[in-house]
């Protein structure tokens, strides 16, 4: 489908090393003029819902700055160019909770996370065949790991204890599996 949307001219309000912002004018839909700002990532987001043998996942909670609010969610972060989802989800993964995995298995990909402002997409894998090593986590993050039944952590997605999104994502998607 073509895009309703005549886009005149477009400015970059600011940057790091994650992200771009930038303004486009426009012409809206009905023809009317106006801007329209986009949050573009640097990244793609990639997450992992790891599975042991008794049927547990493991969830890392962390103090978010952006809700100003600490959060349980699985572990995630981002994929930067030219390195491949899988090698993410690993190492994701390890840094998060010091698992290791035998198996990893993408079970959704090109999610759009916030697709009004922003272009992020997110993929999303299990893992499973574990091994416990230690966590080496960033230097922003302060994690903790914490072990919980699969069942219980998509209940958890469901009633909004977790409230990210890619987590509710994947967790509800294992919930609705046969």
């Amino acid at each position: 489908m073509l895009s309703p949307w005549i886009t005149h001219s477009t400015r970059e309000t600011y940057h790091n090393p994650w992200i771009r912002v930038r303004e486009d004018q426009v012409t809206d839909p009905g023809g009317n003029p106006g801007i329209y700002g986009v949050v573009e990532f640097k990244n793609r987001a990639v997450g992992v819902v790891p599975i042991d043998d008794e049927g547990y996942t493991y969830l890392v909670g962390q103090y978010r700055y952006c809700h100003q609010s600490y959060e349980w969610e699985i572990p995630e972060g981002g994929s930067p160019e030219g390195e491949e989802l899988i090698d993410t989800a690993r190492r994701e993964l390890i840094e998060e909770t010091g698992i290791h995995a035998d198996q990893f298995e993408l079970i959704l990909s090109d999610l759009q996370l916030s697709n009004s402002t922003t272009n992020e997409v997110a993929y999303l894998f299990t893992a499973r065949g574990l091994h416990f090593k230690k966590a080496i986590p960033e230097s922003t993050e302060q994690i903790e790991v914490k072990r919980v039944l699969l069942e219980d952590a998509i209940e958890m997605a469901r009633n909004g204890t977790i409230r990210d999104g890619m987590s509710v994502i994947a967790l509800l998607w294992l919930g609705s599996q046969p």
